[in-house]
């Protein structure tokens, strides 16, 4: 029973283990290099709630496409398989905190085949001999041993694990959302070709008209045949991007299918219908620099590194110290279970090692732990900063993006304006077949470049909520599902 009296030692010893690596603490914006403000126009009033970002696009579709991405997407499901590894490592350093039990038992039977005698050795090393007939031998043991964790090296490496699992979480969350502004941004892109397409459609049905009246004028002499080449040509050119456009669109709906898990042409039927490209609202709070470290997983996880680092510290400077291990052990052994607690021993140890020479291998592995801490501490900061980079980068292409609609628009409009006046003056003569060629590739070019700022303005808008960490709850940290793995599947199956 000796053992037993190992484990109330043991919080004591927990106590009074001393830590050797430093003492972590987070570093401050200023540390960091976080500005007070942004250097480019933004609304810094409190930034608003931007956990489910995709919904403020007020479009069903897109909000179900990207609910369904966060539940099926596979990238999101090997994040979630990463995160299970972290926690169970963590499992496992934390053991080391505990003792380690064992138990052990054993029977035999020896029977003699002949006169004389048997000579049988039991497991904890007694010798019976028998002069006649057979014998039975039972044993059982028990044994405990524990390392003590007198310079914090156990605490540490426990610590560098909890850190670690917490990274893992906030790597998870930044899959997560880098998943869902991928499918928005291909959604987007879907929307914009279907537009692009039926520009290229329209103009082409307007340009059939207009080859039609070109011959029309030549057989009725009264122009040339360039006319009918013009528009043959004009016709031709605006026919040949109808195939590249539906080539991409199907890439692009391909992409958003395999986004959700799916084979490549499970959403076509589903994204037939052609649909306005999604406009976002007209203003995004943004908040002050200092809020994307609180926001961004990126960010959160880069600083778990550096303190998962900074503990590791410890665990190396732990190893120049001497290693305490106690333990003991109970072992008892008879012929019969009736007689087998009748002689019961036990022993309790205690073993102290140092080491005194290694080459110097210590003091290289110390070294190299710091260096890696220096090295977390500058990928963080490289975290912030191009954390705050992307902000100002999607601010201002938001901002150009909007720009750009504006004077599309009235370039559109005047454009359509301009056509519709030399159509009715090529057909009564006014005006020669160049002048509406240009006017039909300019209405055609405005109206794409129309097309393409909505879509430019609604991607720089989810960029914008990408770079702001929106799409998880930052007011937890991600854990992993408790619930059972799902089976592999067999070779049948596979």
């Amino acid at each position: 029973m000796t053992f037993h009296r190992v484990v109330p030692l043991i919080p004591g010893l927990l106590l009074a283990a001393c830590v050797q690596g430093p003492e972590y603490r987070p570093a401050a914006p200023s540390e960091l290099g976080v500005p007070d403000s942004y250097s480019v126009p933004a609304d810094e009033a409190e930034a608003e709630r931007l956990t489910q970002w995709w919904e403020n696009f007020d479009d069903p579709m897109l909000a179900d496409l990207v609910e369904r991405g966060r539940e099926a997407n596979l990238d999101v499901a090997q994040a979630v398989a990463r995160l299970r590894q972290a926690r169970e490592s963590l499992v496992q350093s934390r053991a080391s905190l505990y003792p380690t039990l064992g138990a052990s038992g054993g029977y035999s039977r020896s029977e003699a085949l002949r006169g004389g005698t048997t000579t049988t050795t039991l497991p904890d090393g007694t010798v019976t001999s028998y002069s006649q007939g057979g014998s039975n031998s039972i044993s059982l043991g028990a044994d405990a041993s524990y390392q003590v964790d007198l310079f914090g090296g156990t605490i540490s490496g426990v610590a560098a694990s909890r850190a670690d699992y917490a990274a893992a979480g906030f790597d998870y969350a930044s899959v997560l959302i880098s998943v869902e502004a991928e499918i928005a941004r291909n959604y987007v892109q879907a929307r914009l070709l279907q537009a692009q397409l039926d520009n290229a459609r329209r103009s082409l049905t307007i340009q059939d008209d207009n080859l039609e009246i070109a011959g029309f004028r030549v057989q009725a002499g009264l122009v040339s045949s360039l006319d009918a080449e013009q528009a043959r040509s004009q016709r031709a050119q605006t026919a040949a991007t109808i195939p590249q456009l539906e080539a991409s669109y199907n890439a692009t709906v391909s992409r958003l299918a395999v986004l959700l898990g799916l084979p490549p042409g499970a959403l076509k039927q589903e994204l037939a219908e052609t649909k306005a490209i999604p406009q976002g609202p007209g203003s995004v709070s943004v908040g002050i620099p200092a809020d994307t470290l609180r926001q961004r997983p990126d960010i959160r996880s880069a600083e778990r590194n550096l303190a998962a680092a900074t503990a590791r510290i410890g665990v190396a400077r732990a190893q120049l110290f001497p290693s305490l291990t106690v333990g003991g052990s109970i072992n008892t052994g008879a012929s019969s279970f009736d007689t087998l607690t009748d002689v019961i021993t036990g022993r309790l140890f205690a073993n102290i090692a140092q080491t005194i020479f290694d080459g110097g291998r210590t003091g290289s592995q110390i070294r190299a732990s710091e260096a890696a801490a220096q090295g977390a501490f500058f990928a963080y900061k490289q975290t912030v900063l191009t954390s705050l980079e992307d902000i100002e980068n999607a601010l201002a292409a938001l901002r150009s993006a909007r720009e750009r609609e504006r004077y599309f628009a009235d370039a559109l409009d005047a454009a359509n304006n301009v056509a519709i006046l030399s159509r009715s003056q090529y057909r009564t003569g006014l005006t020669d077949f160049t002048t509406l060629n240009q006017a039909e590739a300019s209405l055609l070019s405005a109206g794409n470049g129309l097309a393409q700022a909505r879509a430019d303005q609604a991607s720089a808008l989810i960029q914008l909520y990408l770079a702001l960490g929106g799409g998880w709850d930052s007011s937890i940290v991600p854990q992993a599902p408790d619930e059972p793995l799902e089976p592999l599947p067999t070779s049948q199956e596979r």
